[in-house]
């Protein structure tokens, strides 16, 4: 294994949706960030950490850059501005449409003010014909000096090695920050609690899932390697709990099923797990609970 003489710490930024955790897995290998088809399904920053040759890679997936309407939201905004300043690059992901948004150039406007050097991935290429991805590069060309703008489809894997060969050049000489084979920053008991929201949100529809929080309570390994799990799963409405849970529980049961396969398949061991569901009542403009569920603004 090749010693590590570099680093490259690179965040993943762009409007919810538009395919920064997929493409985070998909340059990881590995599943470290939930997916969803629903927007705004990432709320912290996870580090996907990939070495290659002499150089470790450190990806920030960010929450989707939108228009706040909790506290939450104002949270997940905040992550966002934060991770594009002190980096050695910035990946600005947009979806293959030629017009520039707001929330697009509101984060132009922050890679201008911090004088970063920036790629512009245009994701879901497999979606469009080349005339349309012409068309969108010509639109983002005149807006922000980027480095390269690279077409790429995450889902497939296609332009991932266009991608990294582009990134090398933001690598600096300096230490490795992670072990060799961690792939990620978060806590296992973080990354259960993601895999249990991801199912809600896979199955859940409309404003439910955005509304719950999940919290592993317990998190004990037998001798055996078997490993018991104690979730709960917060909602801001008693009529929302319903839902979760389903008629005769069939909902819950259905998420908490999905939930242990992903669990089992990343933890590599049998996993029982327990699940409940409570009410707090409009917790995504709590502060108090925002930082209890992990959220912390500090």
């Amino acid at each position: 294994m090749n010693e590590i003489k570099r680093t490259a710490m690179i965040p993943l930024v762009g409007r919810p949706n538009v395919g920064k955790s997929t493409l985070t897995n998909a340059l990881v290998g590995e599943k470290i960030a939930i997916v969803s088809s629903k927007p705004q399904t990432t709320r912290n920053r996870i580090c996907g950490v990939v070495n290659k040759g002499d150089t470790q890679y450190i990806f920030l997936d960010t929450p989707g850059f939108h228009r706040a309407r909790t506290r939450l939201g104002d949270y997940m905004v905040k992550v966002v501005k934060d991770s594009v300043a002190d980096v050695d690059g910035v990946c600005l992901l947009v979806e293959p449409i030629a017009k520039l948004g707001a929330p697009e150039q509101e984060l132009i406007d922050r890679l201008r003010e911090e004088k970063l050097p920036a790629v512009l991935v245009i994701n879901k290429i497999d979606t469009v014909e080349k005339a349309q991805l012409l068309e969108v590069m010509a639109a983002y060309s005149g807006a922000y000096p980027f480095d390269a703008i690279i077409p790429v489809s995450a889902q497939r894997r296609d332009g991932l090695d266009v991608l990294m060969g582009q990134l090398e050049k933001y690598a600096a000489e300096g230490p490795q920050l992670f072990p060799n084979g961690m792939t990620t920053d978060q806590p296992e008991r973080q990354i259960v609690g993601e895999i249990v929201r991801e199912k809600l949100l896979r199955n859940l529809d409309k404003e439910v899932p955005h509304g719950t929080a999940v919290e592993v309570t317990k998190f004990s390994e037998r001798d055996s390697g078997v490993i018991d799990l104690d979730v709960t799963i917060y909602c801001e409405k008693a009529s929302h709990k319903g839902i979760i849970i389903g008629k005769n529980g069939a909902m819950l049961k259905k998420i908490a099923s999905h939930a242990r396969e992903d669990i089992e398949r990343f933890m590599g061991t049998k996993v029982y797990m327990e699940t409940w569901v409570k009410v707090k009542e409009n917790w995504r403009d709590n502060l108090n609970y925002i930082r209890s569920f992990g959220y912390d603004e500090q």
